[in-house]
């Protein structure tokens, strides 16, 4: 960055908590912000090992605030790609224990919209998980187990709580199972480690359950190291020949993050509400369209 800029991100991280809105902490949890798209669509089979191809396959997205400021764009890609019925309903703040079935009043998230309800209702044929993993102690459902406070009750608490969320999800698909796509998450220039054992989490759970893996993260690294935060990437060129996300042409770059925030690669500023970003932001773009592409290659 210009200025130094290691004291506004360790000030950025107490306020974000686990990547949501300053507003949005326990006490307010944000509103539900389902989007949903019509278009036809064929069901797998239950057994990942026997799937048939979906060509317009159903879509459901869950995750927190970068999640929530992705998600239209998302849908934007699934539904040119692959003409996807696509249903969103990302929350800020949230870990993957907001998302389970049974937490009641102690989530962020509202019983209408728990991954397993949603299964039930949209039988979605993928579940996209995007989650960059709650750190902090700014969810009820975590018990106050937070990363700094003890490393490993942290992983071993994240653990049981992927596993039951895939238990929940696969139980509420029924014969018409959903595959899981885990999101690989982005570098975090805070805690580099714990970002690469919440991607090996990822990726295990996938091996050993049926899921995939996305690499959106390795979208919004450099290529020499997969896991060293940069602000600026070279612009692709597809930014190149579309200058509204190439940020700086002169210089052949283009920004993924904002001064003020190392996490989340939406270019406006973070508001009172959570909403999807609303400038064109290429970090957000890029990661969309990895996961599209993982979806794709899944489905076919």
């Amino acid at each position: 960055m210009r200025r130094p800029w290691i004291v506004g991100v360790l000030v950025a991280g107490l306020l974000l908590g686990a990547c949501g809105d300053p507003s949005s902490g326990p006490g307010t949890p944000p509103p539900s912000a389902p989007d949903v798209s019509a278009t036809t669509h064929q069901r797998a089979p239950a057994s990942p090992s026997a799937r048939a191809p979906v060509q317009a396959p159903t879509v459901l997205y869950l995750g927190d605030s970068l999640a929530m400021e992705n998600h239209k764009v998302l849908g934007q890609e699934l539904r040119r790609d692959l003409r996807a019925k696509y249903t969103s309903a990302p929350y800020s703040g949230t870990t993957l224990c907001d998302y389970l079935e049974g937490t009641g009043e102690r989530s962020l998230v509202p019983a209408r919209d728990k991954a397993a309800a949603l299964v039930r209702s949209l039988r979605p044929d993928f579940v996209v998980l995007q989650f960059w993993g709650n750190a902090w102690d700014f969810t009820w459902c975590m018990d106050r187990i937070t990363y700094d406070g003890s490393r490993e009750r942290y992983f071993e608490r994240y653990e049981a709580d992927a596993r039951r969320l895939v238990e929940q999800i696969a139980t509420a698909g029924g014969s018409h199972r959903p595959r899981i796509v885990w999101v690989l998450q982005g570098p975090d220039p805070i805690t580099p480690d714990r970002v690469r054992r919440v991607n090996g989490l990822y990726e295990r759970l996938a091996a050993t359950t049926g899921g995939v893996v996305a690499d959106a993260g390795r979208a919004v690294s450099p290529g020499t190291d997969r896991y060293a935060w940069t602000q600026y990437l070279p612009c692709t060129a597809y930014e190149r020949a579309h200058p509204d996300y190439c940020t700086q042409p002169s210089r052949d770059r283009t920004a993924l993050h904002r001064d003020d925030d190392y996490l989340h690669f939406c270019l406006a500023p973070t508001t009172s509400t959570p909403k999807p970003c609303p400038v064109r932001s290429p970090g957000i773009l890029r990661m969309a369209r990895e996961i599209t592409k993982t979806v794709r290659q899944s489905a076919s």
